[in-house]
């Protein structure tokens, strides 16, 4: 990767942060998040934890656009990091390079919108790790072309899917691939489970539920990428699914990660609580 594309990537960041706190994109939405689960901030520190998410997304963004190709070039033999490519430092934390490796053999990968969460599926890719991620098609259909034939592609391979049927999920836990979910939106759908996040009511997706009652012995994981100036960490842990679920102990995992760094998870921007509460986003 050259310097060139790394200074396109900033100074995309910087003008499109200002761009949208100028606008004051999503501004109402976030701030109302962050008043509803009043334990994260209160009113006079929306408007820097908005700031902040802002920043930390354009520049994640900035990173996809320019810099994606690291990435892909990365060392598949996990005996080979920590290493440098491109100028930034890859390691796994502690313990990720066992869990990376039962990865392998497929099961189900649980995720959220924190962080740049967008690199761990080229990473995994790399390290031959089967990923078949479920994205919703966004729209325009060029921009997804892009997505779906560029972005998440790895090796000529494409990691993105639109999965939809019961049937289809099964039969991707039955080929041991490692289906990865990012499961920190608001479920619309009438079979949505209740659960708890942040200190408020959620719905969360059947859909991991659903795969563990019909195959119970399909093991679970959850990963993160931590990025600060030159360093890139990994983290995976394999999570004991509790009553046939593993979402109350996903949603833990992320409230301790909103805990530590809010403006990373940008949950912020989405109506997490709508389904359940629709009357605080008026």
């Amino acid at each position: 990767m050259s310097a060139t594309k790394k200074i396109f990537a900033k100074t995309f960041a910087w003008a499109t942060c200002n761009l949208l706190h100028t606008l004051g994109w999503k501004r109402r939405t976030v701030q109302t998040n962050l008043l509803y689960t009043n334990n994260i901030a209160p009113l006079q520190k929306t408007a820097p934890i908005y700031k902040a998410t802002l920043k930390n997304l354009t520049r994640h963004v900035g990173e996809l656009l320019f810099c994606f190709g690291t990435y892909k070039r990365l060392p598949s033999d996990t005996a080979a990091y920590p290493c440098q490519v491109d100028g930034w430092n890859f390691e796994f934390a502690p313990g990720a390079a066992e869990v990376l490796n039962k990865m392998r053999e497929g099961g189900i990968f649980l995720t959220a919108h924190y962080g740049n969460y967008e690199a761990i599926g080229p990473w995994l890719c790399r390290l031959g790790i089967p990923l078949v991620a479920s994205y919703a098609p966004i729209k325009p259909r060029w921009l997804n072309r892009i997505l779906e034939k560029r972005i998440r592609a790895v090796d000529g391979r494409n990691y993105s899917i639109d999965a939809q049927t019961p049937r289809e999920f099964l039969r991707l836990i039955d080929e041991h691939q490692l289906f990865c979910l990012i499961a920190d939106q608001d479920s619309r759908i009438p079979s949505a489970l209740e659960g708890e996040f942040l200190g408020q009511k959620v719905h969360n997706n059947p859909v991991p539920g659903f795969l563990l009652k019909h195959r119970p012995q399909t093991p679970v994981f959850i990963c993160w990428l931590d990025d600060q100036g030159p360093a890139r960490v990994l983290h995976a842990r394999q999570v004991t699914p509790q009553g046939g679920s593993a979402l109350g102990i996903f949603n833990n995992w992320l409230e301790g990660q909103i805990k530590k760094n809010p403006a990373l998870w940008y949950g912020w921007t989405h109506r997490r609580f709508y389904s359940v509460n629709p009357g605080i986003y008026k």
